[in-house]
């Protein structure tokens, strides 16, 4: 009976094994990272939140700015409505100054307009009115803006039936539109009160208080720029579109 040799077992390589639910990569001996994913999008929603948390530490002063700014307003509003001829005057002068001819020339345009109403309200009244003097004199951005509120509340007073129809749609826009500069008035608070009392944020020097404030105010302006530019979308599409059907129904 013929007998036969064992033969010895073929030797195989070990089959790679990876922990259940783990995603296999397509490069060989690399692995997906996500972590530094995670870290970035964490550190984006912290700096978007930063400008909140601002208010929040500083809610007293906001909630005054707000008083103080729609109050003044307010107030110029009241004043011109007592005094018909001050209106009369604030449109006489900005015919005069070539502010009326202005936006009739792109009054046709509602992108057109909605453009010239947010670089006037970022430069003329942000930047020129509460932050540059601000910049020079504590807290000096915060009285030449209380004479442009006053100065504003008046220029508002229609003074014709469709004036008084295009104050429904022009509401919302003063509304938004002063709550963005409410957030340029609290930059201009802090920097002055940093500036002024370094002590109260820890700052060991006046120069480095004057630095915390110029921080404030970027923070606060993030959300600031958002308002202006709903609020000159709205202005500039409301105001063509929305007032003359207003005025054929109620007038």
């Amino acid at each position: 009976m013929p007998t036969t040799q064992p033969h010895d077992p073929v030797p195989t390589a070990p089959v790679p094994t990876r922990p259940a639910g783990r995603p296999i990569d397509s490069t060989p001996g690399t692995t997906p990272d996500t972590t530094s994913h995670t870290t970035s999008d964490t550190r984006r929603v912290h700096f978007l939140r930063r400008p909140f948390r601002l208010i929040r530490e500083n809610l007293r002063a906001y909630l005054f700015l707000n008083l103080a700014a729609y109050g003044l307003v307010a107030i110029g509003f009241v004043v011109g409505l007592i005094f018909p001829e001050l209106p009369a005057a604030r449109a006489a002068a900005l015919e005069a100054d070539g502010t009326a001819d202005t936006v009739r020339g792109v009054l046709d345009s509602a992108p057109l307009f909605a453009l010239l109403i947010f670089a006037v309200n970022v430069f003329r009244l942000s930047l020129a009115t509460i932050i540059l003097p601000s910049l020079i004199v504590p807290f000096a951005g915060l009285a030449v803006f209380g004479y442009w509120a006053v100065e504003t509340g008046i220029t508002l007073v229609p003074t014709t039936p469709i004036g008084w129809v295009a104050q429904i749609p022009h509401s919302l826009t003063v509304l938004i539109e002063l709550q963005a500069y409410v957030l340029f008035l609290l930059g201009a608070y802090l920097l002055g009160r940093n500036w002024l009392f370094p002590k109260l944020i820890g700052a060991p020097t006046r120069r480095r208080g004057y630095l915390e404030g110029l921080k404030s105010i970027g923070l606060l302006a993030l959300p600031a720029l958002v308002l202006l530019i709903i609020g000159a979308i709205w202005e500039g599409y409301s105001l063509l579109y929305l007032v003359h059907p207003l005025s054929q129904i109620l007038l």
